[in-house]
């Protein structure tokens, strides 16, 4: 299991934080944000492949921003995916 961190773009939140286990993400965590949504969303990811949690979370945006936490957690997850095949 490998542990990646991610800074984020445009949202409350300034940093992700997650494991990956082959395409596998466990132990999200998020730094700064609204932590009712940034408790819930890593409890229903856990143990989700990446694609999965980028078919569901891909493109959700937060009011009138262009992003959200749950899509800059979409693009730690590929982001992660991508350094440990790189």
């Amino acid at each position: 299991m490998k542990h990646f961190d991610y800074l984020t773009e445009g949202t409350c939140s300034q940093l992700i934080s997650l494991d990956l286990d082959g395409d596998r993400v466990h132990n999200v965590r998020f730094f700064g944000g609204c932590p009712g949504n940034l408790t819930a969303i890593p409890i229903l990811v856990e143990g989700m492949t990446v694609d999965e949690i980028e078919s569901k979370l891909s493109g959700v945006r937060c009011g009138s921003k262009p992003t959200s936490c749950a899509h800059q957690l979409t693009l730690a997850c590929r982001a992660a995916y991508e350094a440990a095949n790189a």
